[in-house]
Parts: C-alpha cells; sequence; structure tokens
C-alpha cells in the first residue's frame, strides 16, 4: 500500500479519483486549495485507489494521507 500525502495545508476542493479506480504515477487525486492556490495531490505511483481519506471541504495538514494505492 503506498499513500498519496498532502504537500501543503489547506482544505479540500475536488477529489477527482475514487476508490478501485486504476490510475498512472502522476494522476490528479484530490487538489488542495492554500492561500488562493489550487495545489493537485497526484498519485506517487500507479496502481488502484484502495482507499480516499478526505472530502470536499475537509482540512489537511501538510503531510496529512489524503488516500492509499495498492
Amino acid at each position: 500500500m503506498t499513500p498519496a500525502s498532502s504537500e501543503v495545508t489547506g482544505i479540500v476542493c475536488l477529489v477527482q479519483a475514487h476508490a478501485g479506480q486504476v490510475v498512472a504515477e502522476g494522476d490528479t487525486l484530490v487538489v488542495v486549495e492554500s492561500m488562493k492556490m489550487e495545489i493537485p495531490v497526484c498519485a506517487p505511483c500507479a496502481g488502484t485507489v484502495r482507499e480516499l481519506l478526505v472530502a470536499v471541504g475537509e482540512a489537511v495538514a501538510e503531510g496529512d494521507t489524503v488516500a492509499v494505492l495498492g
């Protein structure tokens, strides 16, 4: 299992992936808004999204795991 983590503290403004979805390395999973900028959280490797741990409107901190790939 490989975690995908937020690089910034902010609010989740978009969830593009869903559990069971097959993604390629670099695909956007979630977008976090921080300081009026939108920062994508990308898949660190190719795989299947096993679990999404955030929802739109949720606050995340730098380093928080937002999704798990398997």
